[in-house]
């Protein structure tokens, strides 16, 4: 097991080569790596590049679940290393359709992650897959809280011969170092914190196409008006219905959930006190620029008792 002490001294250089090391010596033969463009699975894709070179095929499954124009970002982000970008979001909305347990929903999202890559993974020889997770992932997972796509939501059978996760016992903020010493870009390292699950754990219940799309226009409008910030993460989550006036006219229409958090690790948040007015630019812009929005809500609650996601 890789030394993660070492991080007290800094010695960040020690980790990589470690890191490095390790995925040579678990790896026989060809892998792939869910690359989603987070920092940690990108990190963890330069260690395994540097180990493997051409036996690493990076995989990019576009799940339907990103945010706005993220699919395309990291697909030219990423292009250099032979990133292989799998459309699977038809596939992914079918298989959560009409499901509504927040658990149910990070396992089947999990699931067909896996199924995809047993996939590519076929297609192109490899046996093993590398994935980028993290300590709080597991944390998290085993203790009962939430199941992480990469952990608790993994299925019990898989057709990989092993599964690598050279950075399992990092926290976000040494993730972070480990990243600028790769030199990878600004907008990698010290990217917000983005779930696995994406946008299906920031929507309350069933999972639709409609849902999908006000969350996405709501979680695009916050990340610009809170960036300047640096919030931990800050996000739109469409939490349910609501009755609300447009013009004349009454409607029925879904409530916005606005949460923007402070944090080390994602272990403990706090609320971000934001300015009124960036608050009521956000409630005026998400309100009138996305038309079956009947209110927005501002989320005050720290972790614990809330988690960050509200699924």
């Amino acid at each position: 097991m890789l030394d993660v002490g070492l991080f007290v001294s800094m010695d960040v250089q020690r980790f990589i080569d470690e890191a490095v090391e390790e995925i040579r010596r678990e790896v026989q033969g060809k892998a792939i790596i869910g690359l989603s463009g987070g920092v940690d699975s990108s990190a963890a894709a330069v260690l395994a590049h540097r180990a493997l070179g051409d036996r690493l095929v990076p995989v990019y499954v576009d799940s339907g679940l990103m945010r706005q124009f993220e699919s395309e970002r990291i697909e030219q982000l990423f292009r250099h290393f032979g990133l292989v970008r799998v459309n699977a979001g038809d596939r992914f909305l079918s298989a959560l359709s009409g499901v509504t347990d927040p658990e149910a929903k990070r396992k089947i999202v999990g699931e067909t992650f896996i199924r995809v890559f047993e996939e590519e993974a076929a297609r192109v020889g490899a046996d093993f897959l590398i994935q980028g997770t993290i300590y709080p992932d597991r944390i998290e997972s085993e203790g009962g809280i939430k199941a992480h796509h990469n952990v608790g939501g993994l299925p019990l059978r898989m057709e990989f011969k092993g599964i690598v996760e050279p950075m399992r016992d990092l926290y976000k903020d040494e993730v972070r170092q480990v990243a600028r010493a790769l030199d990878l870009p600004v907008e990698i390292s010290e990217r917000m914190p983005y779930p696995g699950p994406g946008l299906a754990v920031r929507i309350v219940g069933e999972i639709t196409k409609e849902k999908l799309d006000v969350v996405r226009t709501a979680n695009a409008i916050v990340e610009e008006e809170v960036g300047s910030y640096q919030p931990w993460q800050a996000f739109a989550a469409v939490v349910g219905k609501g009755t609300g006036v447009k013009g004349d006219n009454r409607i029925y229409g879904w409530i916005v959930a606005v949460r923007s958090v402070t944090s080390r690790d994602a272990m403990t948040a706090d609320v971000m006190e934001l300015p009124w007015p960036v608050l009521r630019k956000i409630s005026s812009r998400i309100s009138g620029e996305i038309p079956g929005v009947a209110r927005v809500v501002y989320d005050i609650t720290p972790k614990p008792p809330g988690t960050i996601e509200f699924e």
